[in-house]
C-alpha cells in the first residue's frame, strides 16, 4: 500500500496574513511537540522550499508537512527470522490499522530486548510488503484480553489519533464476563482509578485518582456469572477489570482482581468494536472482531445462549467510505 510521505495544504483566502506556524498548528492538526520535530527533521516546506514559521502566507500558498517517519526514525529489522506474523486485520489504510489482537500477546516492548509483540509482528508484516513505517499503538489492551486495537503508520497519524482518544471521539465497546450476578440490567462506574502501591502493576479505585467511567449493560445471567457489554468514556490502565472488581463483580480468570477462574484461564475480556471517523478524510470507520474461540466455548454453555450476534466475520464488518 502506497503512502504519501507529505501532507499539502493550500492556503485559502480566509487563511491568507496567517503565519506558517498557525496554519499547520490550526488548519494541519500538528500537535507542539510533532511541530517540534518537524522542524529540526526540516520536515516542512512552503511552496516547496524551508520557511520561516513566523512568516505569513497568502492565499494560493502549498505548505506541506512531512507525515511519513523518516527511515532514521524506523525501528531495525530484529535480526535472525522474524516470528510469524500471521495477523487478523480488520482494517487498513494508508494511515492506520486495527487488528483483532490474541491472547498472550503483548501490545508492545517494555524493554528493547524484548521481541513477539503486536507492534513487531506488524512492523514486519509492513516490511514484507515493502513498506517502511513505524508503528504506533494508539490505545492499549492487557496482554489476555483480545480484540480490536489501532495502530498508526506515522507519528503525525498518531498525534491526530491520540487526541480523539482523549477528546472521546475513539468508541471502544467490550464483551465481558464478570463473576456473580449483577442485578441491575445497566449502569455507570464512576470512580477514579491510581495506582496501588502495595502491587507493582495493579490498580484500585482511589479518590485521588485519575477521573473513570465505564458503562455496562447486561447480556444474560448464569447462575453464577453474567455476561456484560461495556463501553468507556474513559482508557485508565485495568479499567474495566478495577471497575468490575469494584462492584464485588471481578472479570471471570482474573486472577489480580479476585476473580474466580471458572473454566477461563484468563480475563474473560474482549475488545469486540471499534468505531471513529478518520481523522485524515472524514470517513467513518466502525469495525466489529470476532470473539475468539476460548470465549465462545465459555460464553455458550454458561448462558446456554448462542453468541453469534456478537461474532462478525471479517467480510461483514462495516467499514463505511
Amino acid at each position: 500500500m502506497k503512502r504519501s510521505s507529505w501532507l499539502e495544504h493550500v492556503v485559502s483566502a480566509e487563511e491568507a496574513g496567517m503565519t506558517v506556524e498557525r496554519v499547520i498548528r490550526e488548519k494541519m492538526a500538528v500537535s507542539g511537540r510533532m511541530l517540534q520535530r518537524l522542524t529540526r527533521s526540516k520536515g516542512i516546506q512552503l511552496n516547496r522550499k524551508p520557511p520561516y514559521l513566523q512568516r505569513t502566507v497568502k492565499e494560493g500558498d502549498r505548505i506541506r508537512v512531512r507525515i511519513a517517519d523518516k527511515a532514521a526514525d524506523l525501528p531495525a529489522p530484529a535480526a535472525g527470522k522474524p516470528a510469524g506474523i500471521d495477523l487478523d486485520i480488520l482494517y487498513e489504510d494508508e494511515q492506520y490499522i486495527i487488528v483483532n489482537k490474541p491472547a498472550g500477546m503483548m501490545v508492545h516492548p517494555v524493554n528493547p530486548e524484548q521481541s513477539g509483540t503486536l507492534v513487531h509482528r506488524l512492523a514486519a508484516y509492513l516490511r514484507q510488503r515493502g513498506e517502511a513505517a513505524a508503528v504506533h499503538a494508539v490505545h492499549r489492551l492487557d496482554k489476555e484480553t483480545t480484540g480490536a486495537i489501532l495502530l498508526a503508520k506515522s507519528g503525525y497519524a498518531h498525534q491526530l489519533a491520540d487526541r480523539m482518544l482523549r477528546e472521546g471521539a475513539l468508541k471502544r465497546e467490550y464483551v465481558a464476563v464478570v463473576c456473580g450476578q449483577i442485578k441491575d440490567d445497566q449502569g455507570t462506574v464512576e470512580a477514579p482509578i491510581a495506582r496501588d502501591p502495595s502491587h507493582p502493576t495493579r490498580r484500585r479505585v482511589d479518590e485521588k485518582g485519575e477521573p473513570a467511567i465505564t458503562h455496562y449493560a447486561v447480556l444474560a445471567r448464569s447462575a453464577r456469572a453474567t455476561l456484560v457489554r461495556v463501553w468507556l468514556e474513559t482508557g485508565r490502565t485495568h479499567q474495566i477489570r478495577v471497575h468490575f472488581a469494584h462492584l464485588g463483580h471481578p472479570l471471570a480468570g482474573d486472577r489480580l482482581y479476585g476473580g474466580t477462574r471458572f473454566s477461563f484461564s484468563r480475563q474473560a475480556l474482549h475488545a469486540y468494536r471499534l468505531a471513529l471517523r478518520h481523522p485524515v478524510d472524514g470517513r467513518e470507520i466502525d469495525v466489529t472482531a470476532a470473539l475468539p474461540e476460548d470465549m465462545i466455548r465459555f460464553i455458550q454453555p454458561e448462558f446456554h445462549t448462542m453468541v453469534n450476534a456478537l461474532v462478525v466475520s471479517p467480510d461483514k464488518m462495516s467499514q463505511k467510505r
